[in-house]
């Protein structure tokens, strides 16, 4: 597998989009083809069945494009004309049958102690004033009690999860704080370690959890806050699978026995978790699913490091410089089919209670053919269906499956907290002091 360097991965999908990709490119794709019959029936199944994506970055978009102004973002319209197109917007959603949408509040790894809580805490807040906005479309969520009481009524679960771990400042009060604030999970690492935890896209730093990890993760069971094994390393994602109270999910992973690449999921692994009763939501983007589009990915961006230097940053000129490239060495196709495949595979491997879908829209810039943007979820159910998945199997897979997933972790809370307070751990007291990163032992994914 090739050497990632630690924010690689995530930088480029947001360069991508400013470079790489033009809406010219996205226009003249050939649609993938869909079954009328098959789409009509995932649309019925959807009309009763909430569809629950794991993990949308809009809240990034929203804070990188307009500080957070959600007046200037204007989600109750279009917003794929935009510069780059974004994926996400209420219409789309209305057409994309989505009931239940868990938003990434996602801080970088690079962005810890104060500056990353306030960023945790300012990603919570745009993610509450536009559930506050639009409340016709858009209502809070708590439990999977919630989810479906509001999908009945026509409206939109908004649920919020937490993407890096750094987020909480080694603070476990923080860490309650969020989940009072709403957060219903929270994804352990970025693309880097944090104090506490190796990530899947570096270094080994502490061959797992240290003594603080195990702190948190057993904090988030007695809090009922799914543990997010997305992004993390093997390591950590076996020892969270062996001592874990309550099953974790994968908001945003897919299969690396069809993808070789060090963010999806083993087969060892997806088999645990299925033992566990946990979830693997299949991730949308290219380079998670298609081992042609993973190598691209690793091409491109070293090439635009090396345009950047070139041309000291002069984004035209570097812009210009990529597009060439681009055209010399276009993106290999990938498609609907290719996420299916992904799912069929967790199927066969861990069974059908213990896949669902996590998209990663907004935080992706090249999408599949036939899942462009949120409105296409049912043309994804519709391939499902004609591969011979029965209904019941795809309202698994659309929601159900994680339903089952957050009511096991809400029980599991309510029994621990009969027995066992919030813990008052200090990291400086369960662990020594974290060896800085550029100091730390190099080791294996």
């Amino acid at each position: 597998m090739p050497a990632f360097s630690p924010r690689a991965a995530h930088v480029l999908s947001i360069l991508c989009a400013a470079f790489l990709v033009s809406s010219a490119d996205q226009v003249a794709a050939e649609p993938t083809a869909v079954d009328p019959a098959f789409l009509e029936r995932a649309r019925r199944i959807l009309s009763s069945t909430p569809l629950i994506d794991g993990h949308n970055d809009l809240p990034e978009q929203l804070r990188d494009r307009f500080a957070n102004h959600l007046e200037k973002a204007g989600l109750d319209g279009d917003t794929s004309g935009l510069q780059p197109p974004m994926h996400t917007d209420l219409p789309r959603l209305r057409r994309g049958m989505v009931g239940g949408q868990f938003w990434a509040v996602y801080v970088p790894s690079d962005s810890a102690g104060p500056a990353g809580v306030q960023l945790l805490l300012e990603q919570i807040d745009v993610v509450a004033r536009m559930t506050a906005r639009y409340p016709d479309i858009l209502v809070p969520a708590l439990t999977a009690d919630d989810v479906e009481r509001i999908h009945r009524s026509g409206r939109i679960a908004s649920l919020i999860g937490i993407e890096g771990g750094q987020a909480i400042g080694n603070s476990l009060a923080v860490l309650r704080l969020a989940h009072s604030l709403g957060a219903r999970y929270m994804t352990l690492t970025h693309w880097g370690p944090t104090d506490w935890a190796d990530a899947a896209t570096s270094p080994a730093r502490h061959h797992g959890l240290t003594a603080f990890g195990r702190e948190v993760v057993r904090e988030m069971n007695r809090l009922g806050m799914m543990v997010d094994l997305s992004h993390v390393s093997d390591e950590v994602m076996r020892q969270v699978l062996e001592f874990s109270e309550a099953p974790p999910i994968f908001s945003h992973s897919s299969a690396r026995a069809v993808c070789n690449h060090p963010r999806n999921v083993p087969d060892d692994i997806l088999r645990a978790t299925a033992a566990r009763k946990g979830i693997v939501m299949v991730n949308f983007a290219p380079g998670f699913i298609s081992a042609a589009a993973s190598a691209w990915d690793e091409r491109a961006w070293p090439e635009y490091r090396r345009q950047r230097e070139l041309h000291s940053g002069d984004r035209a000129k570097v812009r210009e410089a990529m597009e060439a490239w681009r055209r010399e060495n276009p993106a290999p196709r990938v498609t609907v089919a290719d996420v299916a495949d992904h799912i069929d595979h967790i199927r066969r491997v861990a069974g059908i209670d213990h896949v669902g879908l996590g998209s990663d829209f907004d935080g992706i810039s090249l999408t599949p053919e036939g899942l462009d943007d949120v409105s296409f979820y049912p043309h994804l159910i519709a391939e499902l269906l004609r591969r011979g998945y029965t209904d019941e199997e795809v309202r698994k897979v659309a929601g159900l499956n994680i339903l089952r997933v957050m009511r096991a972790v809400e029980a599991s809370a309510r029994a621990i907290q009969r027995t066992r307070p919030a813990s008052e751990a200090l990291i400086e007291d369960l662990d020594p002091k974290p060896l800085p990163v550029e100091h730390a032992p190099r080791g294996s994914r």
